[in-house]
């Protein structure tokens, strides 16, 4: 970055949750012009500009939205729209983008595209983890990007004494594993992928269904308890816990079911992703960690 790009006051602009929450905990909120229609968190963003939109409706139900998910993809039609001009306005020094998925965001490939076309262009960076240690790559990048590593190996540094608290307290309990899938979205049943088997691990668990670092995959019914899980997760990408226990209570697993706060705990590869370790090891091992926060986790049955 250009060393006149490396003053506090940078111009930054977020096309997606999970870097706007970065950012955020690398102390740099005051330096985001604008962010993505889905950005929610720290609510200090919600006085910022919105610089895209989606063209489904993420307030219908599972299957219309995978069915419309689907047709757009299949007629090759964008997802996200980005206000181009309304970015050129705001004059940004850096944006963040992602690369790993198209239907979750705006893709890096546009994003490099149009900025491009910027005048000064602006400096790009790139999430594109599908880990949980992948994610923390990811925060150091966003740390380089803004010319404060300090800040990224403090952040990194505490997310990783979370994680590290969480395995000493299981180790000394030696605590047993429940055996745990996690769906991801409900119509059609897809199982989580990326972080979230990882996410599991951590927190004294072991998926059963999910790939740690792969995409999630459509299954059946039939396949998930044939895996005979211990305990279902039902965490619907993008659903907080009131939606995600809503859908949760119309199947019947035959085991214990919780509702998670996916969009703030699972779904957005970024720091909160510990707080969702924290909330998974309460969800299996609640005489080690107390009893997961009510807007974090909900029993089902």
């Amino acid at each position: 970055i250009a060393k006149s790009r490396r003053c506090k006051y940078m111009n930054i602009v977020s096309l997606l949750p999970s870097g706007t929450e970065i950012v955020a905990a690398l102390g740099r909120s005051d330096s985001l012009v604008a962010v993505s229609h889905e950005c929610d968190h720290p609510p200090e963003v919600a006085r910022l500009p919105r610089v895209t939109s989606s063209a489904i409706d993420h307030t219908a139900d599972a299957a219309t939205v995978d069915a419309s998910v689907r047709a757009h993809v299949l007629t090759r039609q964008p997802l996200y729209s980005v206000d181009w001009d309304l970015v050129a306005s705001l004059a940004p020094d850096l944006i963040v983008t992602q690369a790993l998925c198209e239907v979750c965001a705006v893709s890096e490939t546009e994003c490099r595209s149009q900025a491009l076309r910027l005048t000064p262009a602006p400096h790009i960076a790139t999430l594109s983890a599908s880990t949980l240690d992948g994610v923390l790559v990811d925060i150091e990048g966003v740390a380089h990007a803004l010319d404060d590593a300090i800040a990224g190996r403090t952040l990194i540094a505490a997310l990783r004494e979370k994680i590290e608290r969480i395995h000493q307290r299981l180790k000394a309990a030696k605590a047993p594993r429940p055996r745990v899938a996690v769906i991801e979205w409900t119509d059609p049943l897809f199982i989580a992928g990326h972080w979230v088997p990882e996410m599991i691990r951590r927190a004294g668990g072991e998926d059963v269904v999910g790939i740690p670092g792969s995409h999630s995959t459509v299954v059946t019914r039939e396949a998930i308890i044939t895996a005979r899980p211990d305990i279902v997760l039902v965490a619907p990408c993008g659903y907080d816990v009131h939606r995600a226990a809503a859908v949760a209570k119309e199947t019947n697993w035959g085991v214990p079911v919780w509702a998670v706060d996916a969009n703030s705990l699972l779904s957005r590869p970024g720091p909160r992703l510990i707080d969702g370790v924290e909330t998974l090891a309460a969800i299996f091992h609640p005489a080690l960690f107390g009893a997961p926060r009510p807007d974090c986790a909900l029993p089902i049955s």
